[in-house]
């Protein structure tokens, strides 16, 4: 049985087939002021039926400032909006079966019980801190630049994931970013530089695509040689 909070202005309707689990509910408004008088709970289900905007920006406000899964209760036609600056650990469609309901609430927990400490992110051997921007690499220090941070942290939050140059030019320079995408080419030589020969290849060039950052050695089919491969 997990702790379920509701962040909700209509919690009756938000999610039907929640009342019919064996799972202790406490509901609280859809409002900033609930999550500093709502109890320590496993899962923090928040309702964004409705006002998309101010869901999204509870839901943010909620990831910063409690340990709790966040599951996002949305309708279909809400659900496109959804997206990684939500922060959400999951969604539910507000229809949901009972069945759904409870597995989506499982899932979230589960996939959070043996998460890294806050601030802290691991990928393989790479350790990043958050709080003091140090990252390490099998306890070595990497002596990086603020930029080379940002960047190999992006890598390391989606351990795996293909990235174009546009795309981790838009997602870590930002919109307001003017250079071209050789500036990605340029850190992510410089990252693999500071990672020496050892372990360079754990950053992989996909021919034709873009980056990775790999955690279990290096792909056959990966280059890790001159960026511009990419």
């Amino acid at each position: 049985m997990a702790q379920v909070l509701l962040l909700s202005d209509a919690p009756e309707d938000a999610l039907p087939s929640l009342e019919l689990l064996n799972h202790r509910i406490r509901s609280f408004p859809a409002e900033a002021s609930s999550i500093v008088r709502a109890p320590n709970v496993d899962i923090t289900l928040i309702d964004a039926r409705s006002n998309l905007a101010h869901a999204r920006s509870l839901c943010q406000l909620v990831k910063t400032s409690m340990l709790s899964p966040v599951i996002v209760v949305v309708t279909e036609t809400g659900l496109p909006t959804l997206n990684e600056t939500w922060q959400a650990d999951s969604f539910v469609l507000t229809e949901a079966s009972p069945g759904e309901v409870d597995a989506r609430i499982r899932m979230a927990s589960v996939e959070t019980e043996d998460v890294a400490p806050a601030g802290e992110i691991r990928a393989g051997a790479i350790v990043i801190d958050e709080t003091t921007y140090m990252a390490t690499i099998h306890g070595k220090l990497l002596n990086l630049t603020y930029k080379e941070f940002e960047l190999l942290k992006h890598l390391a939050l989606h351990p795996g994931q293909v990235f174009t140059r546009d795309r981790l030019l838009h997602d870590v320079w930002g919109y307001d970013y003017f250079g071209g995408t050789r500036t990605v080419d340029v850190h992510i030589r410089r990252l693999r530089s500071k990672l020496g020969p050892e372990h360079e290849s754990l950053i992989g060039t996909v021919r034709n695509v873009g980056y990775r950052l790999l955690t279990g050695g290096t792909d056959h089919q990966e280059s890790n040689g001159d960026a511009d491969a990419a």
